[in-house]
């Protein structure tokens, strides 16, 4: 294809030991060559000076040529390995923006070309870009299942048995009165696609634990004013991260942190006490603590015994923590744990259920499940294509294979097999510039 060279850094921030310049297009051999004297053996390493016909001497470094196909991006790639310091690269890259043919890449304008080219399908790159963000053990894990193919792979397989269905249907449309072609398709079809369309629904119902992955558990600490709400959120953080008074109605809007919790994000939120207030702005708070409440994966619900436990939504797991229990030790069984966020008393043991609750929320196991919303969508699209293929079967056998089409239809969309480019900016638009 007929385009620019792009160039950019792709190392990261500056200063650094080693800065990373990568090229990717057709005038890639002739700027090596010009900035280096000659070009390196194909996915070597080369020592060479790196000269700005302008301007003398830029930098020593190592020079690297990946000559297309066989490249990242299928076109003719290279980079420049040259010392991080802020003068040097700025340097090296106004000298790049000087040669004929180049410019600077957009962001995910390499990942957007290796799609283009047929590097990667749409599912591997949301992964990449997953992988470059991910924040846990259990993102890397999931982010690198994406980026390896197993939905590229999965999606195909499916899409090649709709297509294979749709066949015999049209077969036995156009040529039913031939007899080599097979009799009484619908009984080898529609078992097939019944089958399908349930594997699909299996496997859209882990779309929330890998949404979990990527987004964080939301735990949620909910209770009356005073109650150790803020407390326990410092002492589960390591650090004071919340003011702690005396004073009710000290927190007055959400307080969250990130834990790491068996590999695990964990979005652990402090709120506003519960109660009646006249003052405004704590109203604001209450309310804020109630929807928030609303949104969580798991509620940590606080009564230190003299105030009762807060109202919480049906729909929300909750724990039920019975704090300060150094001051007031519990006399009552009606909670599932004690703490003390002052002594330490009951944080391992809370701790420890809160890790196994948001394993076993998150852990997709040996599963593939969806990871974007993108991918839901399309195959809520397939299965509904599916369902109506189902009811109309034989009797209407032309529509059955145009619902059959549109089923397959969306499956290439998740993959870019086909009508992509109204999400090809959403999606490389998430990437850093230099990948």
């Amino acid at each position: 294809m007929d385009r620019d060279t792009i160039y950019a850094l792709s190392s990261g921030g500056l200063p650094s030991g080693v800065a990373v310049i990568r090229l990717s297009g057709p005038a890639t051999s002739t700027v090596i060559g010009t900035l280096t004297g000659s070009l390196p053996r194909p996915r070597e390493m080369s020592l060479r000076s790196i000269i700005d016909p302008e301007g003398g001497f830029l930098d020593r470094g190592l020079i690297a040529y990946f000559p297309a196909p066989q490249s990242f991006t299928g076109e003719d790639c290279g980079e420049f390995h040259i010392h991080g310091g802020r003068a040097v690269v700025s340097a090296v890259l106004e000298a790049l923006s000087r040669q004929a043919g180049m410019r600077a890449a957009e962001a995910g304008e390499f990942t957007r070309r290796a799609f283009l080219e047929g590097k990667l399908d749409l599912t591997r790159a949301e992964g990449l870009a997953d992988l470059m963000q991910a924040e846990s053990e259990a993102e890397r894990r999931l982010a690198l299942a994406t980026s390896s193919g197993v939905l590229d792979r999965l999606y195909a397989g499916w899409r090649n048995r709709l297509l294979q269905a749709r066949a015999l249907i049209e077969a036995d449309l156009d040529f039913s009165d031939e007899s080599d072609v097979p009799g009484s398709v619908a009984d080898r079809v529609w078992p097939d696609i019944a089958a399908l369309a349930e594997d699909i629904r299996d496997h859209m119902a882990g779309y929330k634990s890998a949404e979990m992955v990527r987004e964080g558990f939301r735990l949620v600490i909910l209770g009356a004013p005073n109650t150790g709400k803020s407390s326990l959120l410092n002492a589960l953080a390591g650090r004071e991260a919340a003011i702690v008074t005396d004073i009710p109605g000290t927190t007055r809007d959400i307080v969250q942190v990130t834990l790491d919790l068996g590999g695990y994000r964990v979005l652990l939120s402090d709120t506003a006490g519960l109660r009646d207030s006249e003052d405004a702005v704590e109203r604001i708070g209450v309310v804020r603590a109630q929807e928030s409440a609303k949104d969580a994966d798991l509620l940590l619900l606080l009564s230190d015994g003299a105030i009762p436990w807060p109202s919480v939504p049906a729909h929300v797991p909750a724990i039920r923590v019975r704090t300060k229990i150094d001051l007031h030790p519990p006399a009552d069984s009606d909670y599932d744990i004690g703490v003390s966020a002052l002594r330490g008393d009951g944080l391992k043991q809370l701790i420890d259920l809160l890790k196994s609750r948001a394993i076993a929320a998150m852990d997709t196991g040996d599963r593939v499940v969806p990871t974007r919303t993108r991918h839901v969508n399309l195959l809520g699209e397939c299965v509904a294509a599916l369902d109506r293929a189902g009811r109309v079967r034989s009797d209407q056998s032309e529509l059955a294979a145009e619902d059959l089409r549109q089923a397959a239809d969306a499956l290439g969309r998740i993959t870019g097999a086909i009508d992509v480019e109204d999400v090809l900016g959403s999606i490389f638009s998430t990437f850093c510039v230099g990948k």
